[in-house]
């Protein structure tokens, strides 16, 4: 018998009874070659990580909700010229107020951006700085677009008028409903962060913040391009 096969039999430590060590030597085994580090992955000689998991977790949940935006989409495409005599997208739509919106989101994206790179580097100050950024442009945001609801509705263009305006409302508002609920994980985070620092679990949450506020500007693209440019052009 060779001596590569004894040594990998011996005690159930080589690589023909472990393969998915890969020929590392386990760091609680012998004084050389060993580093300690944590196994990243199956193939790396241990399960995935759990920001790993986490993530992977949240992109599935991000999927789902994107499927329910497809729907309201659908229904607003189908509704968009079913206006019954009432105002159409070209009567009620303000390219500026929704181009000031627009630049709104996409630099709170930005801004969010920056803060999690701050956050990787677990500089508190500059991490707070850009996520209050973050928070002022979505609130900016959300605003403009009440204003905008409420003058629809003091026009008599509130949903009720038609079915246009009623899949308007539907898609808009259910975006705005969103960012809402983000600003208030947005402040959440803020005072976790300033409390107990950068744990692992503070981590992964920001993690999920961010995936979730991109997008959030990924739909509003979407929103911005099929209802403001295409409605403001009939």
């Amino acid at each position: 018998m060779s001596a590569s096969t004894t040594a990998g039999g011996h005690g159930g430590h080589g690589t023909a009874h472990d393969p998915y060590a890969l020929g590392r030597r386990d760091p609680h085994h012998g004084s050389g070659g060993g580093h300690g580090h944590e196994p990243t992955g199956h193939g790396e000689g241990g399960p995935a990580s759990k920001r790993t998991i986490v993530g992977y977790g949240f992109w599935i949940y991000l999927l789902s909700d994107i499927i329910m935006f497809s729907g309201f989409f659908a229904a607003y495409a189908v509704l968009a010229h079913r206006t019954a005599g009432g105002p159409t997208g070209a009567e009620i739509f303000g390219r500026g107020r929704v181009a000031l919106e627009t630049v709104c989101l996409l630099l709170s994206s930005y801004s969010c951006g920056l803060g999690s790179i701050a956050a990787a580097r677990e500089n508190r100050g500059a991490t707070q700085f850009w996520l209050a950024v973050t928070g002022l442009l979505g609130l900016l945001f959300l605003g403009i677009e009440i204003q905008e609801f409420v003058e629809l509705v003091a026009e008599g263009a509130g949903p009720q008028r038609s079915a246009f305006l009623s899949g308007f409302f539907a898609l808009v508002g259910l975006h705005g409903l969103h960012v809402a609920v983000g600003l208030l994980w947005l402040a959440t985070m803020m005072a976790q962060i300033q409390l107990k620092g950068f744990r692992p679990n503070v981590q992964r949450r920001l993690l999920c913040f961010n995936l979730f506020w991109h997008a959030l500007d990924i739909i509003w693209v979407g929103v911005f391009s099929i209802v403001y440019l295409l409605g403001s052009g009939s």
